[in-house]
């Protein structure tokens, strides 16, 4: 696999320009698991990107995002990629279009899986085009949530006992991510009722959401209180303490933390560990 130090380089300033909040961590793991799990985080944003497109139609969104789900159970054809979203690709950003690059930066060891759970994500996102975004009851939920962000639970429990021999417990890394998505739906509900998406349960109010988000990011504590190994809690706890810091802003009233926050976050969680 190509794991040049060039691409090492583009794909972390990709990873640092789409989500700061998740680059901070990242840096904190050893050289393999950070290029697995940027790797991992880089392939996910590149389908999620296609998910939410906003001026995409909904049935080119399906078949992006089934046909890549395909492309990666095999080895992943960069060719056959760029063919299938030519007709689309100036209107895709580049962490998108260059899925087949994040997964040349993926060690080895870690690409079966980061692909299958990728996939596994395509397939889910795909469904939930289809449904329109219309959650409408918990057990929808449940579902959206554990395909956006729950999987990814999963799939950093197995390169931990991959790469570290440290076993989690998967239902902990599911709630994991559960929690972390319901504070980014609560953050965005405004955003996303003016888009006519609806993640909200029929009849649940702000107050059930966060008990929905706190009780699956208690559990997140759980898990990360099974993992004895410094720099991956490390990279566990600081998406956690932020994901709590801005359950508290949004409860008295600011949309979110500020840039500043997010650094003495971090500071706090260093010393901490």
């Amino acid at each position: 696999m190509g794991n040049s130090k060039t691409l090492q380089k583009e794909a972390m300033a990709i990873l640092k320009e789409t989500s700061r909040t998740f680059y901070i961590p990242i840096t904190f793991l050893d050289s393999t698991l950070k290029n697995a799990v940027a790797s991992a985080y880089l392939c996910m944003r590149a389908i999620d990107e296609i998910e939410d497109h906003e001026t995409l139609d909904a049935k080119v969104k399906q078949h992006i995002l089934l046909e890549t789900s395909k492309m990666l159970l095999k080895d992943f054809d960069k060719i056959a990629f760029a063919q299938l979203i030519a007709k689309y690709e100036d209107q895709l950003p580049e962490v998108s279009i260059r899925l087949g690059d994040w997964l040349d930066f993926c060690p080895v060891g870690s690409l079966e899986k980061i692909k299958a759970s990728t996939s596994e994500m395509a397939i889910g996102m795909a469904k939930w085009v289809e449904k329109d975004w219309q959650v409408k009851t918990k057990e929808d939920l449940d579902e959206y949530t554990y395909y956006v962000a729950g999987l990814v639970g999963i799939m950093l429990s197995d390169l931990w006992e991959e790469n570290a021999d440290i076993v989690t417990d998967r239902d902990l890394a599911i709630s994991y991510g559960r929690g972390l998505q319901a504070v980014n739906i609560l953050r965005n509900k405004d955003e996303d009722s003016e888009r006519g998406v609806q993640f909200f349960p029929d009849g649940w109010t702000r107050e059930d959401m966060f008990t929905y988000a706190e009780e699956n990011l208690a559990k997140a504590d759980e898990y990360i209180k099974s993992i004895h190994h410094r720099r991956i809690v490390l990279f566990c706890k600081v998406p956690l303490v932020l994901a709590q810091k801005t359950i508290k802003a949004l409860k008295s009233g600011k949309v979110k933390i500020t840039r500043d926050e997010v650094e003495t976050a971090v500071k706090e969680v260093q010393k901490e560990v």
